[in-house]
């Protein structure tokens, strides 16, 4: 019984992984340095809250390399690859935290991850990409790299985050079993 249900978390695993990549050529927005609207934190998240935590982190860090790979990978060196891209979108897998909990689990599982990958790109943004600042951003004066980072990162990780519990509002009654894990039990 482990050994399928391993080969089930692999295979589940690697067709979400891939879903979430075919979801990020989707782009409901982009920034202009990187960063956009898209769909793709919503089967990994999946994948972490059915899974867990460790699952979660793994199916994170190898879209994360997907990502910097196939969709462009935009750096300026390997502290913002490591960054931007391993770190932050592994830090999805944090979702997985709440693994198979009550009802509202995917929910607390997308705050968790998408403020998780925020709080990566925050950091990167206001450290790694500070000297890229521009003088005026969204119509504001910048001063801080901190405060860029924060309206830079929070312009499309909060649609993400917003998104991501949309659909699964949507999804949770027809496939609520299937969300919390209860083909799993």
């Amino acid at each position: 019984m482990k050994k399928n249900l391993t080969l089930r978390a692999l295979t589940e695993g690697a067709i979400f992984v891939a879903l979430a990549q075919v979801l990020s050529y989707l782009k409901l927005w982009e920034m202009p340095w990187g960063g956009s609207v898209v769909l793709a934190m919503v089967p990994i998240v999946l994948y972490a809250v059915r899974w867990g935590i460790v699952p979660g982190l793994l199916a994170g860090f190898v879209f994360g390399i997907l990502q910097f790979v196939f969709d462009g990978g935009f750096a300026i060196g390997w502290q913002s690859i490591i960054g931007d891209y391993l770190l932050a979108f592994t830090a999805i897998g944090l979702a997985g935290l709440v693994k198979r909990e009550k009802n509202g689990a995917i929910y607390t599982g997308t705050v968790i991850g998408g403020l998780a990958r925020f709080l990566v790109h925050y950091v990167v943004g206001a450290t790694i990409w500070a000297e890229y600042m521009p003088e005026e951003f969204f119509g504001m004066a910048m001063k801080s790299p901190w405060f860029y980072s924060l309206l830079y990162n929070i312009a499309y990780m909060g649609p993400n985050i917003i998104i991501t519990l949309v659909i699964f509002l949507i999804l949770n009654k027809p496939l609520g079993k299937y969300i919390r894990g209860e083909d799993l039990k």
